[in-house]
Order: structure tokens, then sequence, then C-alpha cells
């Protein structure tokens, strides 16, 4: 399977990567206090990595992020 680059999406993959850096770095401190930030910062960064899969046609990838996705998406509402 060959690997789509678009130009308009190369920045979204670094903000997906640091946004996603961010959120580990978070979530891995254990201090329950912030970690709703961290799954919050989750549920973003996983939305731009299911973009640019969907724009890569990377089906394997789209839905690895879809289910993380949606499991950030409950880890937020069970936080608050």
């Amino acid at each position: 399977m060959k690997i789509r680059f678009y130009q308009n999406i190369d920045g979204y993959r670094w903000v997906g990567f640091f946004i996603a850096l961010i959120s580990v770095f978070i979530l891995s401190s254990a201090n329950p206090n912030t970690q709703w930030l961290g799954w919050c910062l989750s549920v973003i960064g996983c939305s731009l990595w299911v973009y640019i899969g969907y724009k890569d046609r990377d089906t394997a990838r789209t839905l690895m992020e879809l289910m993380y996705l949606a499991l950030s998406i409950r880890a937020v509402i069970n936080w608050l």
C-alpha cells in the first residue's frame, strides 16, 4: 500500500505528534487532578490522526485511531 503524502496536511502530522506527546506526558504523571486534561488532548490528537489516516487512505491506521478516540472520549466522560 502506498501512503499518500499531502502537502497541506504535513503540518497536521507534527501538530498531532506534539499533542500526543503532551497528552502522554500529562497522563503518565499520574496526577488525578490533571488527567482529564491529558485525555482531552488525546481526543484532539486522535481526531487529527483519524483525519490524516483518512486522507492517506490508510484504513488500518484510521480504524486504530478511531478505537483510541472512542476510548479517549469515554475516559474524558469518566473523569468529568
